[in-house]
């Protein structure tokens, strides 16, 4: 809702019981702007306005860091560059250059495949653009669908990650609640203004408030304004860390989703040979392990199994 100026209706009106914004949030948000005009980080997902490419960016980043994603991501665009590209590759394709680029889970390529689908079939190959019409595509959550909607239309609001949790906590005090940072957040991005605006203040908590602050080194645009700058408390929110992948059930079910990939199918007993050292048939790492593994990558849809006689064969779903 904005006014007949065009800015945010009550944006910087603090209601009753709502996080204070700073005394002057126009030379806040002008500060930031200026600071990320002036220098960012390059990546080239930041360069398109493609809801597809952003889209891709985006699930992959979900947990890989940013560096190992650009490669990733120039290769998947390669080979699939638009949604209808996608949208006709074989499934077991994409699931196997996802876990081949050591991508994170790998039914998140069968949703961005299947999204691809979606624009495809329901949308006459347009993306919505929305957060909530982005929301119906498939494997598209509340963040992402804001995040396609921000860098690709501009239509977006203010992103809330973990890095823009910690800049608003440690520089204007927010209150550690999530309703609290979704609230100072939507009344601190300037109205229609959600591309330029969420790259910023992301970037801000990517290179100078990161969990080791470097506000001088990267000439922090907000240090007049910042609590934990002016007090020297550079305490954050407590953030899940993200469990180890190294021996987790994430890596071996991406092992099983390569190897497959690169046959037609294996009996059980051999894929698990193969994937672990230390298999043994009936071992604490032995069938029953491995096809709580294999059910967990049916239940997916990323495999299935067939009985041959006394084994079972697992292949990709094709």
């Amino acid at each position: 809702m904005t006014d007949s100026d065009g800015a945010t209706a009550g944006a910087d009106d603090e209601p009753e019981d709502s996080p204070a914004l700073p005394a002057d949030p126009d030379a806040v948000r002008d500060a930031l702007v200026d600071w990320y005009e002036a220098d960012h980080r390059e990546f080239p997902w930041r360069r398109t306005e493609d809801p597809y490419a952003i889209l891709v960016s985006e699930v992959m980043s979900q947990q890989t860091q940013l560096d190992r994603v650009v490669p990733a991501w120039e290769d998947f665009l390669d080979e699939w560059p638009t949604t209808a590209d996608l949208a006709a590759a074989d499934r077991a394709d994409v699931v196997a250059f996802w876990s081949d680029h050591s991508l994170g889970y790998n039914n998140r390529a069968k949703y961005l495949h299947e999204a691809a689908g979606q624009v495809e079939d329901d949308h006459d190959g347009a993306f919505p653009e929305d957060p909530d019409g982005l929301s119906d595509l498939m494997g598209v959550g509340p963040y992402t669908a804001n995040a396609v909607a921000s860098f690709a239309f501009d239509n977006g609001d203010a992103v809330v990650d973990t890095n823009v949790k910690r800049v608003l906590y440690r520089a204007f005090d927010a209150p550690d609640d999530d309703d609290a940072f979704e609230e100072m957040a939507s009344r601190l991005m300037p109205a229609g203004a959600s591309r330029i605006w969420n790259n910023a203040i992301m970037e801000l908590g990517g290179v100078a408030c990161g969990k080791k602050p470097r506000c001088d080194e990267a000439g922090c645009p907000w240090r007049e304004w910042c609590h934990a700058y002016q007090t020297g408390d550079f305490t954050a929110p407590d953030v899940p860390e993200q469990p180890s992948f190294e021996g987790s059930r994430r890596q071996f079910r991406g092992r099983i989703v390569r190897l497959l990939g690169e046959r037609d199918e294996m009996a059980l007993d051999a894929l698990g040979h193969r994937i672990r050292v230390d298999y043994a048939p009936d071992g604490e790492h032995g069938r029953e392990w491995l096809r709580g593994l294999v059910d967990d990558l049916t239940d997916d849809g990323l495999v299935e199994t067939n009985a041959d006689g006394d084994d079972v064969v697992v292949s990709l779903r094709r």
